[in-house]
C-alpha cells in the first residue's frame, strides 16, 4: 500500500463498523499492523495487560518459533487501544487476550480480514490490501523513508537478513537516488 493508502485504512475504520467499540477495536488491530509491523497472529495474541499504560512505547512481541522482539508503539497507536479499551463492553482481564469478537471471546483472524476486505472495496484498493499488507507496507515504507535494513529485520522478527532484502526490490528507485547522491563514482 502507498503510505497515503494505509493511513486511510488505519484511520478509515471507524465509519465501516455498526458499533462503536467494533470499530475501536478494529482500528486499533490494524494500526498496530501498520505502524509496529505486527503480524496478525502478533496483535491478536496481546494480553490486556500489554499496552495498560499510555507511558509504554515499546511492545514485547512473541513472534514465529517464539522469538522475542522488542518494537517501538506510536502514540496514535496507543491513542486508538486506549480508546478501545474505553469502549469495550467486557472486562480485559491482564492475563486474557486484549482483543476480543462481538460476543467477547477471542478475536478471530478472519474477521480482520473480513473487515479488511470491506476497506479494500470502500476506499477503492486493490486485492493485495490485506493485513499482512500492512506489515509489508510498514517495513517498505521504513526502508523508502531512509530506514536501515538490519533495523527493519530486528523490527520484524526476521530470522535472516535474505528474508528482509524482498523489501529492497519494492523501492528501487528510492535506493538508486541514493545511490547517486552518496557513491563517489556515481
Amino acid at each position: 500500500l502507498t503510505a497515503s493508502d494505509a493511513k486511510h485504512v488505519v484511520s478509515v475504520e471507524g465509519q465501516l463498523a455498526e458499533e462503536p467499540w467494533i470499530a475501536a477495536r478494529n482500528g486499533a488491530v490494524l494500526t498496530l499492523l501498520y505502524g509496529s509491523g505486527l503480524r496478525i497472529s502478533e496483535a491478536l495474541g496481546l494480553c490486556g495487560a500489554d499496552l495498560s499504560s499510555p507511558d509504554e512505547t515499546v511492545l514485547r512481541v512473541t513472534g514465529k518459533g517464539g522469538k522475542m522482539r522488542l518494537v517501538p508503539v506510536l502514540p496514535v497507536a496507543l491513542r486508538a487501544i486506549a480508546e478501545y479499551r474505553r469502549l469495550c463492553p467486557y472486562h480485559l482481564d491482564p492475563k486474557g487476550l486484549l482483543f476480543r469478537g462481538a460476543r467477547g471471546g477471542p478475536l478471530n483472524p478472519a474477521i480482520v480480514q473480513r473487515d479488511m476486505a470491506r476497506l479494500r472495496s470502500a476506499l477503492n484498493l486493490p486485492d493485495t490490501a490485506t493485513p499482512h499488507a500492512l506489515r509489508h507496507s510498514f517495513a517498505t515504507h521504513l526502508l523508502g523513508r531512509g530506514g536501515d535494513l538490519r533495523t527493519i529485520q530486528e523490527l520484524l522478527g526476521h530470522a535472516s537478513l535474505s528474508t528482509t532484502q524482498i523489501y529492497t526490490g519494492v523501492d528501487t528507485a528510492r535506493l538508486l537516488e541514493i545511490y547517486e547522491a552518496t557513491h563517489p563514482r556515481a
